[in-house]
Parts: structure tokens; sequence; C-alpha cells
């Protein structure tokens, strides 16, 4: 026998055992951790972002849709909600946040929807600390949602908001229940979206 070989076999009774012990445990731990795991991979390939689950639909259905007038349209088959407390003057200016659920594909948008307004949407909001102005132009479900995130902030904030039309800027969501009801209608909104 040369020097440089050796009869000691790699795989030793002792190191077998180690690694069944550990190959057990990391069976073991990502079983455990799947179970527990909330976030799941999308390996759809869709686009998650307007997806609603079933508990979140039947929650505004159930208990958030009274606050809101209901309008179905059956040939895109999609209800769509409008607040209430919105704003119901028929030659007034304004924008109204509109909640459409879609049940073909179990999604949910939010629509700016313009009254007696032509689109680009010119828009102002002022604290007593800051101000901004908005500027929105008709578009699809990802470009109103990038819009009412913008928003979002500022009434939070409780700004003061104006918009924009030929006759010079205007007061937009000017009553206590016109703010509260943008309030709720983002807050269900967003509330629909939760827990994909």
């Amino acid at each position: 026998m040369g020097k440089g070989t050796s009869n000691d076999p790699i795989f030793t009774p002792e190191l077998l055992k180690i690694l069944k012990i550990f190959g057990i445990a990391s069976v073991f731990i990502v079983l455990l951790l799947s179970f527990f795991n909330e976030k799941r991979a999308n390996n759809t390939g869709e686009d998650q972002t307007f997806k609603v689950n079933d508990s979140n639909r039947l929650f505004f259905l159930n208990l958030k849709a009274i606050h809101y007038d209901r309008e179905a349209r059956s040939d895109a088959k999609m209800l769509l909600f409008r607040h209430k407390d919105r704003n119901q003057e028929e030659n007034k200016r304004g924008l109204d946040l509109v909640i459409i659920q879609n049940s073909l594909k179990d999604e949910a948008y939010i629509y700016l929807e313009p009254k007696n307004l032509d689109w680009p949407l010119n828009i102002t909001a002022v604290t007593p600390t800051d101000s901004t102005s908005f500027s929105f132009e008709n578009g699809n479900a990802q470009t109103f949602l990038s819009y009412v995130n913008s928003i979002k902030p500022w009434v939070d904030a409780q700004a003061d908001f104006s918009i924009e039309s030929k006759d010079g800027w205007q007061p937009l969501w000017q009553k206590n229940e016109e703010q509260e009801a943008i309030k709720e209608i983002l807050n269900d909104y967003f509330k629909l979206l939760e827990d994909k």
C-alpha cells in the first residue's frame, strides 16, 4: 500500500448519523414553516394587485355596501359603488371615487369619476403646513390606484382640496359628510385588497 491511499471510508457510521439528524431536522423545519407561512409565492403569473378574497368581498357586501348606491353593469359583470354621502347635485362640478367589483375576475378597482369636468383633472391639496398639486389623466386601473395612493395621505391629513374647472378653482369635498365619505371609500377599498 503506497502513501497517499487510504482504506478509511468517507461515510463513516458517525458521519451518516449526523447527516440523518440534520437531514430530518431540515425537512421538519421546512414543513413546519410552510404551514405557518401566510404570504405564499404567486407562481400563477397573474397580477394579484386587484385580487379580492371571499371574506373581504363578503364583509364589504354585507356590512359596508349599505353606505353606497349600487349600480349593476351586467354587460361587464361589474358592480359600481358610489358613496351615498357624496355630493349629488346634478350641476355641481366635482369628483367621485367609485369602487368597482369585477365578479368574473374576483377583483376590485377604484375609479376617479369626474362630474361635469373633463380630463385632465387639476387638483390642489392644502394643509396648515404644506400644499401640493396633482394632475390626473384618464387611465387604467393601475393608473387610478396610483392616483388614489398619492391623494390618500392628504385625505388622512384632512387637507382642503380644490379642483380646476373652466370657471376657475372650486372647493372639492368641502362638507364634513363628503370628507368622511372619501375617507370611508378609501378605507373600504384598501380593506377589500388586504390579505391576498
